[in-house]
Formats: C-alpha cells, sequence, structure tokens
C-alpha cells in the first residue's frame, strides 16, 4: 500500500466533543471519529506486516490503491476488517493459546482481504487464501462453497480479464461480479437500502465474514431468502420509526452504521446485541421482535460505537482505573462492573431512555409500554450514574461527560408518567437491585455466625456486626435479574384478554426464563399470593436469591410485616447469608418473614 509520509494527529473540535457528552453526535463528528479509525486500522495492518510479513497481500493492497483507492479504503474500514485486525494482534500476543481456528487461517485472511480489493478494483491476480470447513469468505463481497476436504485448507482466487474464480484441485466457483450478485456456489452479500432517497440506510446484512461475530469468529451461515426478506421487512420499519423520531440520530448512523451481523431470534423482550470498539460500524444482533425493538438495539448499539471511536482518540479515566477491582451495580446487567463497563451502559442507555422518552408520543395503543420503558430506564441511568458520580478517576472529560449525562436524566426524571406504568417501572427498577444485592453483597463470615448463634440463642434483635458494608463478591448463578421486568412486558402486552385461571402463574412464569411463580403474581399486583409462592419457593431453596427479594417487594406491596418488608427490600443479602448459614448448622431454616423481621428489627 502507497506509505503515508505522516499520519494526521487526531482530536476533536469542542462542539463534537460536546455534542458527544450528551449522548448525540452529528455526521460530521462521526465523519472525524472514521478519520481518526482509518489511521488507527493502518497502524494496526502496518502493526500486523511487522509481525507476520504480509507478503502478496501487501503487494495486492498496495496495487488496489494504487487504482482504486477509494476500494480500498471500503474495505479496510468494513467493521469486520477491524474486527480481525485486533483479534489477529492479540491473538499473536497471548500467552495462552486457542487452537480453532489455526493461527495461520487467521493470519492468511488478510489474503482474502486483498483478493476482495483486487476484485473491487478490477485487477488479474491469483492469490492463495484460508479456506474454513469448505467455505472461502471474501470480506465485503460474500462467500464460496466448496467441497470440504477438511476444516481448514487452502484455495486460490484468480482474476482476468473482469472474471474471477476461487478454486481448488477438484472445483472451481465463479465469483459474480458488481457485488451482491447471487451465483452457483456463492453466496453473496446482500445490501439493504432503506428509506426516503434523501434520507436512505445503506448496511450490509452480513451473514458469512468469519469476524461479524465479537467477540469470536464464527464461521459463515447464509440466511435462507425468505429470512433475509424478513430483516430487510423489519429493517425498513425501525428505520421509519427513527426518522419520525429520532431525526438527528439518523442522520449520523447513515454516517456511522455500516453492517448488520444477524443471530437467531431470542425470548420474547431479551434481544441480544453486541458490538465491538474493534468493529465501528458494525452490530451483532438477534432478530427481533418488531421494529420497535430493532429501532432500539439500534439506537443502544450506536451510542456504544461512537463512545468506542471516542475512547481511542482520548480517555474517560485516568490510568489509576486499569486493573482496578471495584465493581459495581449496572442495571442492565446480571453480574458486577468494572467502572469502564459502567460508563459504557451508562452511555448506551441513554440512548435507549431518550428513545423511549420521544416515542411515548407515536407509541398509540402502546403507550403504556412505552411510558414503562422510558419511566424504567430513566430509573435505571439515574442509579448507575449516582454511584459513579465524583468518582476520582475520571478524567475531566469524563466527568464532564457524565454531569452533562446526569443533568439531562434529572430533566426526564421530572417529566410526568402516567400513575400504573410509573408504578409498575418503580417496582421493577427497585426489584433488579435488590436481586443484584441478594446474589452479589456477601456479609462478613463471622458476623453471619454470630447472628446464626444470636437466632438460635432467642436474642430480641441480630447483632450489630451484621450492619457492616457488606463485600461484593460475585455470584455465578446471577442470572435473569430483570424476570419480574420481562413478566410485567409480557402483562403490558396482553392485557386485552384478564381472564385468568389458577394455572395462569405458573404458565405465565413458564414464558420468562429465570422467573418464578412469585414473580408472575407480584407483576400483577396479586401480593399475597405472592408471598406464599415466595414462602414455598425458600422451602424447597433458602437459598434462593430472587425469591428473597420477591418476598420482600410482596410484604411492602401489602403493606404487611413491616420490619421484614424493610430487610428484604433493603439487605436481602443477610437474610440469604443467615438462612444459609442455618440451614447447614441446625439443619432446619427458619420461617423467612420470621427470621427477616428479626433480622429488621433494628433498621430505622
Amino acid at each position: 500500500m502507497r506509505a503515508e509520509p505522516s499520519l494526521p494527529r487526531h482530536r476533536l473540535p469542542p462542539g463534537s466533543l460536546a455534542e458527544l457528552a450528551r449522548g448525540e453526535g452529528g455526521p460530521a463528528t462521526v465523519e472525524l471519529i472514521l478519520g481518526a479509525e482509518r489511521s488507527r486500522r493502518l497502524l494496526l495492518l502496518r502493526l500486523l506486516d511487522d509481525a507476520t510479513g504480509l507478503g502478496p497481500a501487501w503487494d495486492l493492497l498496495s496495487e488496489a490503491q494504487r487504482a482504486s483507492p477509494s476500494v480500498v479504503d471500503d474495505v479496510l474500514m468494513y467493521p469486520q476488517t477491524g474486527m480481525w485486525l485486533a483479534g489477529t494482534l492479540r491473538r499473536l500476543r497471548a500467552t495462552v493459546p486457542r487452537d480453532e481456528p489455526p493461527l495461520w487461517v487467521d493470519t492468511g485472511h488478510v489474503c482474502a482481504l486483498a483478493a476482495a480489493a483486487g476484485l473491487l478494483a478490477g485487477l488479474d491476480f491469483t492469490i492463495e487464501v484460508p479456506v474454513r470447513h469448505g467455505r472461502v469468505p471474501l470480506p465485503t463481497l460474500g462467500c464460496a462453497v466448496l467441497p470440504a476436504t477438511g476444516p481448514w485448507t487452502t484455495a486460490t482466487v484468480r482474476a482476468e480479464a473482469g472474471h474471477a474464480v476461487v478454486e481448488t484441485p477438484g472445483a472451481t466457483v465463479p465469483v459474480p461480479l458488481p457485488p451482491g450478485t447471487p451465483g452457483p456456489g456463492w453466496h453473496a452479500v446482500r445490501r439493504l437500502t432503506v428509506g426516503p432517497a434523501d434520507r436512505r440506510l445503506a448496511v450490509v446484512l452480513d451473514d458469512v465474514d468469519p469476524y461479524r461475530t465479537y467477540p469470536r469468529p464464527t464461521e459463515p451461515r447464509p440466511l435462507s431468502e425468505e429470512a433475509a426478506a424478513q430483516w430487510r421487512h423489519v429493517l425498513e420499519r425501525a428505520w421509519t420509526v427513527l426518522l419520525r423520531e429520532q431525526p438527528a440520530t439518523a442522520e449520523a448512523m447513515r454516517r456511522g452504521v455500516f453492517s448488520l451481523s444477524p443471530t437467531s431470534a431470542r425470548e420474547r423482550f431479551r434481544p441480544r446485541s453486541v458490538t465491538s470498539g474493534d468493529a465501528f460500524g458494525g452490530i451483532e444482533l438477534s432478530e427481533p421482535d418488531d421494529a420497535v425493538q430493532l429501532a432500539v438495539t439500534l439506537v443502544h448499539e450506536f451510542q456504544h460505537t461512537k463512545l468506542g471511536g471516542l475512547l481511542h482518540l482520548t480517555p474517560l479515566l485516568d490510568r489509576r482505573a486499569d486493573g482496578g477491582t471495584e465493581r459495581w451495580y449496572a442495571p442492565w446487567r446480571d453480574d458486577p462492573r468494572p467502572l469502564q463497563g459502567l460508563l459504557q451502559g451508562i452511555y448506551a442507555f441513554m440512548g435507549i431512555t431518550r428513545f423511549w422518552h420521544a416515542h411515548r408520543e407515536g407509541a398509540g395503543a402502546h403507550r403504556s409500554m412505552a411510558h414503562f420503558e422510558f419511566a424504567l430506564w430513566r430509573a435505571h441511568v439515574a442509579t448507575a450514574m449516582d454511584q459513579v458520580h465524583g468518582h476520582p478517576h475520571l478524567t475531566p472529560l469524563g466527568a464532564g461527560l457524565l454531569d452533562t449525562l446526569r443533568d439531562l436524566c434529572a430533566r426526564w426524571l421530572a417529566d410526568p408518567v402516567p400513575e400504573e406504568p410509573l408504578a409498575l417501572a418503580r417496582l421493577c427498577a427497585a426489584d433488579h437491585a435488590t436481586r443484584w444485592r441478594a446474589h452479589h453483597l456477601r456479609p462478613a463470615a463471622p458476623a453471619v455466625d454470630e447472628a446464626v448463634r444470636a437466632w438460635l440463642r432467642g436474642d430480641s434483635a441480630p447483632p450489630a456486626a451484621l450492619a457492616a458494608t457488606p463485600d461484593v463478591v460475585f455470584d455465578p448463578s446471577a442470572r435473569w435479574l430483570d424476570s419480574l421486568a420481562m413478566l410485567v412486558r409480557h402483562h403490558l402486552a396482553g392485557r386485552d384478554d384478564d381472564r385468568r385461571s389458577p394455572e395462569e402463574p405458573e404458565k405465565t412464569a413458564a414464558r420468562v426464563t429465570g422467573a418464578l411463580t412469585g414473580d408472575a403474581l407480584l407483576a400483577v399486583g396479586d401480593a399475597t399470593a405472592a408471598r406464599h409462592a415466595y414462602v414455598a419457593q425458600l422451602a424447597l431453596d433458602p437459598g434462593r436469591a430472587g425469591a428473597w427479594a420477591g418476598l420482600g417487594r410482596a410484604l411492602e406491596m401489602a403493606g404487611t410485616d413491616r420490619a421484614a418488608a424493610r430487610l428484604l427490600c433493603r439487605h436481602p443479602e443477610r437474610a440469604r447469608a443467615v438462612q444459609s448459614a442455618l440451614s447447614g448448622s441446625a439443619g432446619t431454616p427458619a420461617e423467612p418473614v420470621r427470621l427477616a423481621a428479626w433480622l429488621g428489627s433494628s433498621l430505622p
């Protein structure tokens, strides 16, 4: 490739930094970030050449750049190229080797990259490329399917006089041009264009590039024509929503979202989506429930994309935060998060809150759901930001960004929300935090043992030592802490049919992974039945963290057993720890409400 005498120094002007600090960022700001990303990719490519020697691939890329610089830029800036570059360099430096794919397949992917650039530039060339389980992916173009002679081998890409083939000794697959054209043995990358002519979103629906999934590569899995048509349909509708309700964000997305990597549908209301700072503009996402969910996902992941680009230019945390052991409550996660991860989540979910803030007006029959989502996410991001506001490891930019977002969230918290969705959002926000505490906070073992002895002696109150600040200890059993919110969404989505049968709570809970029968009852406001269900659950499993947290909410909702309710809503980890110790030492657990009342007797 043509050597650049000096790479530019990239800086964002104050106006762009101010946009990003508000969670925004228009097309001009995105263009500046893209310029920096291009320089980063060139540096990574040079590092890979220094480490491995790119040989014929480097020569072909250089020739393609001379013939058509924009073609090489397009291939270089493809999200999957960034993921491959960074991942391969990390693999070369890894102290623990990974078996699959073989390292030479990862490093040899540069030849597939060069072949794609050569084809798009109209060059004549011959180059060897890796074959992955009988498939030869060429970035931005598609994937050839050859008879599998083993999981990992090589093929030849040959181009001459406007014709190109991928061939092995036993098979030849023509590569149709221009890009997007299907052919025998060839899966073309689909390019989707949606929206009106002056506001179009053009993205690649990439189901074949091995580096389309984050953080690890996966082999090509081409979609059926029916599945691809469904993705096109739902993207068209999602884009209409964004153009109507988030026009500034949509305009920036047109310059900053390049590829969507589809995965299978998941449980209703629980989509999965991922971005990587190494793959600017790429989004891996599961098949959405509907257009609104896809619109929310695009907003969410575009927030991560912008922040990832900013972090490549300047840090939000100082070096003292690197490798720190502090872990924080992230209301959108099951696990405790490091400070950097919490900031990423705050930035992304501020975008989601902004979406629901606007969408409430256009939600029509689903307005209650939109109000609920807005109220829930504003509460979650406020909780997250309050934890780390003024943290000493924030850089001036990080502190300013957090202050700006916190001020915006404070204005949203003052926005009126109808009573029912507001109450449900508050219930779900509090429940998630309580479940997280029950799982991840650990009272000191000596204090728990002392409390067990005090309980068995019949003392009137627990020992003061139990009130000491607990440790944050990751609990691997913590999963599906959002189950109550999922049940509320099912309730709001299906509220036209209020008929209930005795089996309905169990059936409803069965639709949501991780949900308990008590959760289903709590979601519809049946506090008394929920209490009985949680107590029954704890009789079977005294250590079930979600049942302790749910029992506290049921008691609070019913207005009964106030001391027990206070303890379980504020400090469920104490009840869980003491009950587990009682079960181990005495062999018989205490009655849950009575134990919680005793533990809560000293609380104000």
